[in-house]
């Protein structure tokens, strides 16, 4: 389709924290080793897509499986701020149990998805939205009729999504975020559209791995 842009957008590898299931937000966490075996596996995979470049996050997260990505493909890759997660502020690095605990009222806007609540220190789901799509639409211009990797964080996956399904910001989640899976987009003058979520084909082998390794 002539002036569309081939969205390929990865979820980053697996961190300690995504194991513990605490709240990352800006907190600058590498990759554990579960999660650099997925980036490097990410590679053989889009091997064949026609991709011209890997545009990451900034956190670490994120910018190291863009790195393993576009080294191995032999890409430019380029690092864009507006892909951050959303920002949590206090709520940074603490698990839903321990929000629960601590702060009951900010675990129940968060759980119900309210879309002007910020957290303290953090940012509304309608701020992290508008930053998060303008991005988008920034590399959908610069790469427009090309194919582009677009490495960030599973609220941000969860944007994008919404925003080509037409599923409005409140509404529960229903659909897998899974860390280095592969989800494509296609992005035209009528926006976003879904053309395939949440391969993850190439992470089979890994999988297989772990549970031979585990018996």
């Amino acid at each position: 389709m002539q002036g569309a842009t081939r969205l390929v957008a990865i979820r980053h590898g697996e961190t300690a924290w995504n194991a513990d299931k605490r709240l990352q937000g800006w907190q600058d966490i590498a990759l554990n080793p579960r999660g650099q075996r997925q980036a490097a596996a990410l590679a053989p995979a889009l091997a064949d897509e026609g991709l011209v470049a890997v545009v990451a996050s900034d956190l670490q997260r994120a910018w190291q499986t863009g790195t393993a990505l576009a080294a191995a493909l032999g890409l430019p890759l380029l690092a864009e701020p507006g892909l951050r997660e959303r920002r949590f502020g206090v709520l940074e690095g603490l698990t839903p149990d321990q929000i629960e605990a601590r702060r009951p009222d900010d675990a129940r806007r968060w759980r119900t998805r309210e879309p002007a609540w910020t957290p303290e220190g953090g940012e509304s789901l309608l701020s992290f939205q508008a930053r998060s799509l303008a991005a988008v639409e920034r590399l959908a211009a610069r790469y427009a009729g090309q194919a582009v990797a677009v490495v960030s964080h599973g609220g941000v996956l969860d944007l994008l999504y919404r925003a080509a399904t037409l599923v409005p910001l409140d509404l529960p989640r229903s659909w897998a975020l899974g860390n280095a899976t592969i989800n494509r987009l296609l992005h035209t003058p009528g926006g976003l559209g879904l053309v395939g979520w949440d391969d993850a084909a190439h992470l089979d082998a890994l999988q297989a791995a772990a549970d031979d390794a585990s018996t």
